[in-house]
């Protein structure tokens, strides 16, 4: 069980449509899932951190992303504010405890995966000019 469903499960707060029928965007089918946190706020913020971690330039893309998906599901009428706030924060922490536990794991990962890569990609990177930047440990 994730700590979402934990959450949801321990303050069980309906969502906004149901208070207002009017309040849900056409595109989007009503759920029957409690609104406190939001799940795809959650998983979004989490992404874009994890991401965030490892580079800079795509950690601001996937976390200006992240954002508006969590902007969408209130404007949806899929949840409250405060609903994608409280998945924002649980993001964030996953993120940040899942990244500091795995980081030394990943660079090992990465590097034994960019020697397999990086000698087939070596040509593709000579052509244009570019080779990646390594991350230092």
């Amino acid at each position: 069980m994730t700590t979402n469903q934990v959450i949801s499960h321990l303050w069980e707060r309906p969502r906004p449509f149901t208070a207002n029928p009017t309040l849900t965007h056409l595109l989007s089918a009503p759920s029957v899932d409690p609104s406190f946190p939001s799940d795809h706020a959650a998983v979004a913020i989490a992404i874009a951190f994890a991401v965030l971690a490892f580079s800079r330039r795509a950690g601001l893309l996937f976390l200006a992303t992240a954002i508006l998906i969590a902007l969408s599901r209130v404007a949806l009428g899929m949840h409250y504010p405060s609903d994608v706030l409280a998945g924002m924060v649980i993001g964030w922490a996953a993120a940040t405890l899942v990244v500091g536990l795995g980081m030394r794991w990943i660079d090992r990962l990465v590097s034994l995966l960019s020697r397999i890569s990086d000698p087939v990609l070596e040509p593709v990177w000579n052509r244009f000019g570019a080779r990646p930047t390594t991350r230092s440990s």
